[in-house]
């Protein structure tokens, strides 16, 4: 919103406005271990004194911080949604089922590839990388563990498929809302995803193939038959527990609303709990807002089962209010506007562009902690260079697709980052360097910015 007692920042001060919620949250983040919460909301104060300074008044920076927080509603109830789903579905047995069927069946050397491609069918099936990592991942995490394979190289493979999902899924949100950005067609932005997501996804199958081949038979034979054990004692396994998969997967194919889908499915898991796992109604209610609990003395077991529950997700949905707080104060001021404005004239060249593009789609990223924001504010930034350039837009939006949307997992502090790392119980910095996936693709995209190939383009009359 533009407000006539406001003026725009200069160069050097948006740069300084910028620099300054970076270091508070770098220095807190590297120092001072602190949560990113609470770094978030320092920033947002900090940035109140250069909002006044440009004009604004305190009533309309509450309304920037307010207006732009309240957009994690949507995400906020999804993500207790999926808290409800993941604690439902291993009081169903429906998680222990895969789990236990898997280390039954999946050969450790072909475990890795056939995480990534059973990930990314859930993924596609869904539409969701947050609901494939907190029911599929969870139990292909808690096969690979017993596998012996290291635990940042299976979340790797698990988010590589998620993701893989998430973009080129038509019933996926970030695939639908990136070509409504950028003025695009649906269908044309997923065919347009083809050219960059095939080559990097066929190379990090390769990769994962290649590593899996090294862990042949180092199965931890005590670890698997602790855990099946458990599970075939504690779970009534089989098809049963499997309903509410079905049932989820089901939903979504009929284009229903994701959270309607997990609620419903959510619902399913519980009343299995109840009536086949004879969980009872009490507990299973428990379960379903505080997570499943266990001590059964064995710590594969404790470690992978105890998770899930509404309560789960709150420290995530307070991060996601402070950070869109802040991207909304950094947007309502054309703080970015200001820094691309310094350089937008010289990008002459689509490679340039390209490059420009994914930098501005990290960014944003880590400034607004949400996928959402980045592909909003990366989508509005540049379109005007795209389309002076003549390049249409399924351009733009692949590029944000190829770099923010694939990059959610790998920015600690960012909601899906944060998520992410909660749900399989690994660090961001541990399996980063094996999320191939969404480390290959930008450097297609780059290429074929840099080529000029599959760089689609208006006629110029």
């Amino acid at each position: 919103m533009k407000y006539d007692n406001v003026k725009k920042p200069t160069f050097l001060y948006a740069l300084w406005m910028l620099v300054s919620a970076i270091i508070i949250v770098s220095i807190g983040l590297i120092v001072f271990e602190a949560p990113i919460q609470i770094l978030m909301f320092i920033s947002m104060i900090t940035l109140i004194p250069f909002m006044l300074g440009l004009g604004y008044t305190y009533k309309q920076v509450r309304k920037a911080m307010i207006s732009s927080m309240s957009k994690a509603l949507h995400p906020g109830i999804i993500l207790l949604s999926v808290g409800i789903l993941i604690g439902a579905w291993i009081a169903s047995g429906t998680v222990p089922t895969l789990i236990y069927y898997g280390l039954e069946t999946i050969s450790p050397r072909f475990f890795l590839v056939t995480t990534l491609l059973f990930c990314s069918i859930v993924s596609v099936a869904t539409g969701t990388s947050w609901g494939t990592i907190g029911t599929a991942g969870i139990a292909m995490m808690g096969i690979g563990t017993s596998l012996g394979i290291p635990m940042g190289i299976t979340a790797g493979a698990i988010i590589s498929g998620a993701y893989f999902g998430d973009k080129m899924s038509p019933l996926s949100d970030t695939t639908n809302l990136t070509p409504t950005v950028t003025g695009g067609n649906l269908l044309t932005h997923i065919k347009h995803m083809l050219w960059t997501t095939v080559p990097a996804y066929l190379i990090s199958a390769v990769i994962f193939t290649f590593i899996g081949l090294q862990y042949s038979g180092v199965a931890d034979a005590g670890n698997v038959s602790a855990l099946t054990v458990y599970l075939s004692e504690t779970f009534h396994l089989g098809i049963i527990p499997l309903i509410p998969i079905v049932v989820l997967i089901a939903l979504l194919l009929n284009k229903k609303p994701p959270i309607t889908s997990i609620f419903i499915a959510s619902a399913v898991g519980a009343l299995v709990a109840i009536f086949y796992q004879q969980f009872g109604i009490s507990r299973t209610l428990n379960i379903l807002y505080s997570g499943y609990e266990v001590e059964s003395g064995i710590e594969i077991v404790d470690s992978l089962l105890q998770r899930g529950g509404l309560t789960s997700m709150l420290e995530l949905i307070v991060l996601f209010l402070f950070a869109l707080g802040l991207g909304g104060m950094l947007a309502e001021t054309g703080v970015l506007e200001a820094l691309i404005a310094s350089f937008a004239d010289n990008i002459q060249h689509t490679g340039t562009l390209v490059l420009v593009t994914i930098i501005v789609s990290y960014a944003t990223l880590a400034i607004g902690g949400s996928i959402y924001f980045s592909s909003v504010m990366s989508g509005t930034l540049m379109k005007p260079i795209f389309d002076r350039l003549y390049l249409r837009p399924e351009n733009l939006s692949r590029v944000i697709e190829d770099s923010s949307t694939q990059g959610g997992a790998l920015i600690p502090w960012t909601g899906s980052g944060i998520y992410t790392a909660t749900t399989l119980g690994v660090a961001t910095g541990t399996y980063l360097p094996f999320c191939f996936l969404a480390l290959i693709t930008p450097l297609v995209s780059l290429f074929y910015g840099i080529t000029g190939l599959t760089m689609t383009k208006y006629e110029e009359s």
